[in-house]
């Protein structure tokens, strides 16, 4: 539990004191701290045992209780993403490891600092260990007493809260496959609305799907057991007259590639290819949890693609609910036809007044731009622009790739309307993609967030993610809805 106070007491039985590399130097300290703690500072600095250098840390005593130096570096060097990796290293250090109640004390208060101190802790320290038996009796950082020295602002405690729908997110991904199935979601969205009047759901299962025409969603299913979903939720927060933003997320509750088989070493992690609707559905959280005073759609397609018997097959040709048919170039390229399918399904049904879709659609966006930046396509120069700013604030960062009328060519068939992979192959793998999902928006204000490098950490650690899913995108969508009509 993290709670804010606007100056320090020092009466936790642990404290993290963040010092500046110039604070330490000139032995310059945020106002609050007793003169015995100062002077212990002051001794260890002049006995170079502490400089403040970026991440380095430091334990003293003060009144039988543990307090720990956290050096930043010098704050004009400091970028935001490193001071969360600072909070994540010290909070997951054996200083505070049997320590339950927690008081951090910044070396300056403001808005963005306090974010970065936020999610260093609510992020960083995020651990998926439901299945590791001896992490069971571990108190995790996120269920400590914490108390942060900030001053009062309701940004704060919407931080918090944005946080824990990250985390929800990530939950939904790190599941097994084999649990979050299509039920599961459902039955997890609809906990989420309950009790929420101006919250409403509609669900389309299998026989609704065949009946309403959205045979590319039923496609990329039929080899699978599970029931395929498409699960729309209105969110009423704003005027009766003002349009809905729908945000349309892919999921693939698992992914084989269907008979165009992924090999070892790309197949093992595929449950992380709901990771579209894991957004929207944290976003969703976010959005109960604010009270956010707009119109939103959540929209999750969901399926699962799998091999048998009845599997779709390439070289097929499948009637999309717009009407358009679509040759099956690839059955890997199968999260496209699930969105074409829902996105024409909002337009149509809907009529909102712009769509964000949010899929682990390429890994030619991995190839783009790595693991870092998740890739923004847009026809709209203001909605990429907002998103951009968004990305920005958040360090939920995304890039934006280009689009442009001759992309057309690249997804058109010699056997039907359009082709779900595009030529020449291997060629802007990213924005092909995202080509194909634009034929589909029937001209609505449209953008495309391909989190597929993003969304998880295969090995190890990256920036202060540890392995798993990052809740990818949760963050960027929740900013964007925060601040944009």
């Amino acid at each position: 539990m993290i709670k804010f106070s606007s100056k320090p007491n020092f009466d936790k039985d642990g404290t993290v004191l963040l010092l500046e590399k110039s604070q330490v130097s000139q032995n310059r300290f945020p106002g609050g701290l007793p003169d015995e703690v100062r002077d212990a500072i002051k001794h260890v600095a002049d006995a170079g045992q502490f400089t403040g250098e970026k991440c380095q840390m430091f334990p003293l005593l003060h009144d039988g209780r543990t307090l720990v130096l956290l050096g930043l570096g010098e704050f004009r060097d400091l970028s935001m993403t490193k001071l969360r990796i600072c909070v994540k290293t010290v909070m997951q250090s054996g200083f505070l490891r049997k320590i339950n109640a927690i008081e951090v004390v910044p070396s300056r208060d403001s808005e963005e600092v306090t974010r970065a101190i936020v999610e260093g802790i609510c992020l960083g320290t995020y651990r998926w260990d439901k299945y590791i038996a001896s992490a069971q009796s571990e108190t995790k950082a996120l269920d400590k007493d914490i108390t942060i020295c900030a001053n009062k602002r309701k940004a704060n405690d919407n931080i918090v809260k944005v946080c824990g729908a990250v985390n929800f997110a990530r939950d939904l991904v790190n599941e097994n496959a084999d649990v979050t199935t299509s039920d599961y979601l459902e039955k997890a969205i609809k906990k989420l609305i309950k009790g929420h009047k101006h919250v409403s759901m509609q669900v389309l299962n299998k026989k609704e799907l065949k009946a309403k025409g959205l045979h590319l969603h039923l496609a990329v299913n039929q080899g699978s057991r599970r029931e395929p979903k498409l699960v729309i939720v209105k969110y009423n927060g704003g005027s009766k007259k003002a349009k809905y933003t729908a945000l349309v997320g892919k999921g693939l509750t698992y992914d084989t590639g269907g008979l165009n088989l992924k090999p070892t070493g790309h197949i093992e992690s595929m449950k992380l290819d709901m990771g579209g609707a894991a957004c929207v559905i944290g976003t969703l959280k976010s959005a109960i949890d604010l009270n956010l005073k707009r119109n939103v759609l959540f929209v999750c397609g969901i399926a699962e693609n799998v091999t048998g018997a009845a599997s779709y097959k390439p070289g097929e040709v499948l009637n999309s609910y717009s009407g358009k048919t679509v040759e099956v170039a690839n059955t890997d390229a199968e999260g496209r036809l699930v969105l074409a399918d829902a996105i024409s399904y909002v337009v149509r049904n809907y009529k909102p007044g712009k769509i964000i879709d949010v899929a682990t659609l390429t890994g030619a966006c991995i190839v783009a731009l790595g693991f870092d930046y998740c890739g923004l396509v847009s026809t709209d120069d203001s909605l990429a622009g907002k998103l951009i700013q968004s990305s920005k604030a958040t360090d939920d960062r995304a890039w934006r790739l280009p689009m442009y009328p001759e992309l057309s060519e690249s997804v058109k068939s010699q056997i039907a309307d359009i082709r779900n992979l595009g030529s020449p192959k291997g060629a802007g793998g990213a924005i092909t993609a995202a080509e194909f999902l634009r034929q589909f928006t029937e001209d609505t204000t449209w953008a495309h967030l391909d989190i597929a490098g993003t969304s998880y950490v295969e090995n190890g650690k990256r920036q202060y993610f540890g392995h798993g899913a990052t809740g990818a995108g949760v963050r960027l969508l929740t900013h964007y809805l925060q601040h944009n009509s």
